[in-house]
């Protein structure tokens, strides 16, 4: 059982990424999904696809390098479990001077950091991506 699917995930990118696999896998969620989109969407993975093995439905992330080096330098957990991070739309910064972007989970969806301010709402910051 894992207690922090969203830290999983994460800690499956980081550690593929510094074995420059092509490929990771990580169990399959709604969550999970919708936070590949926005990771996808903001040109930091080629893409991901649900495979099945063994009877069970897992995710495929293809991940991105440019020259050699991986296009994500920092992903790290900001929300979790033990310590939930909210943030109101008044106190959205941007990170890393606009070059990162925070995901956050919303009652409109999860999105980046800039979309929630655009749609002016906060929500649970689930991580920070450099």
């Amino acid at each position: 059982m894992i207690i922090d699917p969203i830290g999983d995930l994460l800690t499956r990118i980081r550690n593929g990424q510094m074995r420059r696999s092509a490929k990771v896998r990580a169990p399959n969620s709604r969550l999970r999904v919708r936070l590949l989109d926005v990771l996808t969407a903001e040109g930091y993975i080629r893409g991901y696809a649900e495979v099945e093995t063994k009877g069970k439905r897992e995710l495929e992330i293809e991940l991105k390098y440019h020259e050699g080096l991986p296009v994500i330098r920092e992903i790290k957990r900001v929300s979790t479990p033990g310590r939930r991070v909210y943030s109101s739309v008044s106190d959205l910064k941007p990170h890393r001077a606009g070059l990162g972007v925070s995901i956050l989970s919303t009652p409109q969806g999860v999105m980046t950091d800039a979309s929630a301010r655009e749609k002016n709402v906060g929500g649970e910051v689930l991580c920070q991506v450099f």
